[in-house]
């Protein structure tokens, strides 16, 4: 038993590697995957975004990871951090994900609120951050939460590259124990509780900010 309990705070030990990538991940995911579909819809750059988001759902996130970490900083000769190109390569292919995800929240939306908005001389951004988007959140939610899921299962590619996350703890312990069924049982483990809150957090979320005005 207590070497389980042993095996359990090991592993354990790189949850919060995990969840740095998942939120970093994210965040840069959402910025910039909000940033393309608003230009998207404004018809700015069309054809760059969309091969932009072409390229990274046509690729491996593996070889973009790969990239971010081995090619980056010879081209801008700076070296960068495990965690800091795990960040960047989650964040950059979350976006591709996530604009396509606000492609279709957008044109659910009747084009009658952007000519109201512009006929009130609503000014662009007040137009997306208080009108647009707010709607836009709450009919995409449920594939929101689904990227942010996908996100924390991909993040156990970062191990690839020697990041000590969850899922290269277990790989750690497995060595030194010459047997992985246990370390990687608990990883899974990890990953499903994780996957639990994150289901638990967005259904409280949603019942509070979507329907407490019904």
């Amino acid at each position: 038993m207590e070497e389980l309990v042993h095996h359990i705070l090991f592993i354990g030990q790189g949850i919060f590697f995990t969840l740095h990538l998942l939120v970093g991940g994210l965040a840069i995911g959402m910025i910039l995957g909000t940033i393309l579909s608003v230009l998207r819809y404004n018809k700015i750059a069309v054809p760059v975004i969309g091969g932009f988001i072409s390229i990274l759902r046509g690729t491996p996130l593996i070889l973009q990871l790969s990239l971010v970490y081995f090619t980056l900083p010879s081209l801008v000769g700076v070296r960068v951090s495990v965690l800091c190109a795990g960040i960047l390569a989650f964040g950059f292919n979350s976006s591709a994900y996530i604009a396509e995800i606000l492609r279709s929240g957008i044109e659910s939306l009747s084009k009658g609120q952007f000519e109201a908005a512009k006929t009130l001389e609503i000014p662009p951004y007040y137009m997306w951050r208080d009108i647009i988007l707010p709607q836009i959140i709450r009919n995409i939610w449920p594939s929101l939460v689904n990227e942010i899921i996908a996100v924390l299962k991909e993040t156990a590619l970062i191990g690839t590259i020697s990041g000590m996350d969850i899922m290269r703890m277990a790989q750690i312990l497995g060595a030194e124990q010459f047997t992985y069924f246990i370390p990687l049982c608990i990883a899974g483990a990890y990953y499903y509780l994780l996957t639990l809150l994150i289901e638990y957090f967005s259904k409280k979320f949603e019942k509070r900010e979507f329907y407490a005005k019904n």
